[in-house]
């Protein structure tokens, strides 16, 4: 009997040790488990932070590329409105220089087909006239277009012929201007002419829009 009891008071010690051994596994894998968790958070929590970060500065950089195709868009905008007013400016000045020699020509074509020649301050005004027409030309070459520029150029030169042609008709002897008359006034009329093409052309530039900047 006392074997018994020994035996059973053995076996409920060792139950209550195996109680406490397993009470203290679930103890330290409660533990362990927390562990984990709180190491599994933290690592989560740095790679979510190294995300964040990257999508931080990958949203910085379009920010900034953003910003900056905008300022270029808008620096490219203002450089072209201040090219086409550039442009306009020249047109407008190469057709007051067309209008301020053509004035000259329109009123010593008279004098000159009159027998009269030339004084030296008209002959000073003639030139100085057609060199403003050369000097508006040149401006005008800067801004273009080409088609425009192409333009200028011949209505320069035709003036520059009827000019000559002009000052070749007050050299000859009243008697024996026919021909240079003749030259005269077909160079006079090529240079209307050259002044009608730019000036219809020109006017076409101006009201276009979306006119090219070569």
């Amino acid at each position: 009997m006392a074997d018994l009891i020994q035996v059973t008071s053995d076996d409920i010690v060792a139950l209550h040790c195996a109680g406490e051994d397993g009470a203290m596994g679930d103890a330290t894998a409660t533990v362990i488990a927390g562990g984990i968790g709180l190491v599994a958070a933290a690592i989560g929590a740095v790679i979510a932070g190294r995300y964040a970060e990257r999508g931080a500065k990958a949203g910085g950089r379009k920010a900034v590329e953003a910003a900056l195709a905008q300022v270029q868009g808008q620096a490219a905008t203002e450089h072209w409105q201040w090219v086409r007013s550039q442009r306009y400016q020249s047109f407008a000045a190469l057709l007051a220089a067309y209008t301020a020699l053509d004035e000259v020509l329109a009123r010593i074509t008279p004098e000159v087909r009159a027998g009269a020649p030339l004084d030296d301050a008209t002959r000073d005004e003639l030139r100085r006239a057609t060199l403003e027409l050369q000097d508006r030309t040149s401006l005008l070459a800067l801004w273009g277009p080409d088609e425009a520029r192409t333009l200028a150029y011949a209505l320069m030169q035709r003036a520059v012929v009827a000019v000559s042609s002009l000052l070749q008709v007050e050299r000859t002897p009243p008697t024996t201007r026919s021909p240079e008359w003749s030259n005269y006034e077909q160079a006079r009329g090529g240079m209307i002419e050259g002044y009608a093409a730019f000036l219809q052309r020109a006017g076409e530039i101006v009201r276009d829009p979306m006119q090219s900047v070569g």
